[in-house]
């Protein structure tokens, strides 16, 4: 059995900008929707701290506050130059 869902009231931007990503992945609004609520259902699993711990340290990301901060720094330098 499916279901109707429905989101009154979207934003013009929005929906010019889910029509965009629709078009560009050669889908109907509907299949790019529904897509894109099938994904974040998946990804929604429950991560335990430790699990995002082991994975920040697989990621390289297991420094102090002093060195994210830093990160974040460069990241940002780095945008600003384009």
């Amino acid at each position: 059995m499916s279901v109707t869902l429905m989101i009154p009231d979207v934003p013009d931007e929005l929906a010019r900008r889910l029509r965009a990503r629709a078009a560009g992945n050669r889908r109907t609004l509907q299949a790019e929707l529904l897509d894109i609520v099938e994904t974040a259902v998946r990804a929604e699993s429950r991560r335990t701290l430790q699990d995002l711990v082991t994975q920040g340290q697989r990621l390289g990301l297991s420094g102090s506050p002093a060195e994210s901060a830093g990160l974040i720094r460069d990241a940002r330098d780095r945008d600003d130059r384009r």
